[in-house]
């Protein structure tokens, strides 16, 4: 029977529905560089948020349902999806509504939150930190140590210590900032599945158009 499972699943036949609603330990707010993005991925594939005239910044990647080991994705929940209305709400701060729509799927549902409460405690962990401006000043493309743009963003939030937070990097590129918060959006110190620290000397961070 096993192989049987086994075979039918290598086969696309058989899937494991996600894990319930509602079982996770904490949040991570995910923060990436919309220049990053949109030079890497976001231009290519036409994302709106990579227009021209955009000038978006530390864009609201996700807020994502965490354990202290691993992390749900596509939970079943009974929770109503949201509207394209309620999407493109939340166009300002996530870059397009597309984006609204798939961290909705993939991790809003692992909230066990309704839809707008998921919406709205995202946009309230999104408003409670504060985005260092000395990045929206850059008169140039950089390169920096990954390190200077977590100590920026300590500095500018000093509830943040350094095991609460971790700076990754993509081909080179600053990618995002990741912060964790427990469930009423206090910080937290990060499990070891976050820890993900870039150790790049020579990282490029792209300055907004």
């Amino acid at each position: 029977m096993r192989f049987l499972l086994a075979l039918l699943m290598l086969c696309g036949i058989a899937r494991a529905d996600g894990e319930p609603a509602g079982q996770f330990d904490y949040y991570v707010l995910a923060l990436s560089w919309s220049p990053t993005f949109c030079t890497l991925e976001g231009a290519a594939r036409g994302n709106p948020q990579c227009d021209a005239g955009k000038d978006h910044g530390w864009v609201l990647h996700g807020l994502w349902p965490q354990n202290h080991r691993g992390w749900p994705s596509y939970c079943r929940t009974t929770a109503r999806d949201p509207s394209r209305a309620d999407t493109r709400e939340m166009v300002d701060i996530m870059g397009s509504s597309g984006s609204a729509w798939h961290q909705w799927k993939k991790h809003g549902r692992c909230s066990g939150l309704a839809s707008d409460d998921f919406f709205a405690l995202a946009r309230q962990a999104y408003d409670g930190v504060t985005r260092p401006e000395v990045f929206r000043k850059l008169p140039k493309d950089i390169k920096l140590p990954a390190s200077v743009v977590e100590e920026a963003w300590i500095k500018a939030n000093p509830s943040l210590k350094p095991d609460m937070l971790t700076v990754t990097c993509k081909s080179g590129h600053i990618q995002e900032v990741r912060i964790c918060l427990s469930k009423d959006l206090s910080p937290v110190p990060c499990g070891r599945d976050v820890v993900r620290d870039c150790t790049l000397t020579d990282a490029l961070f792209e300055a907004i158009d």
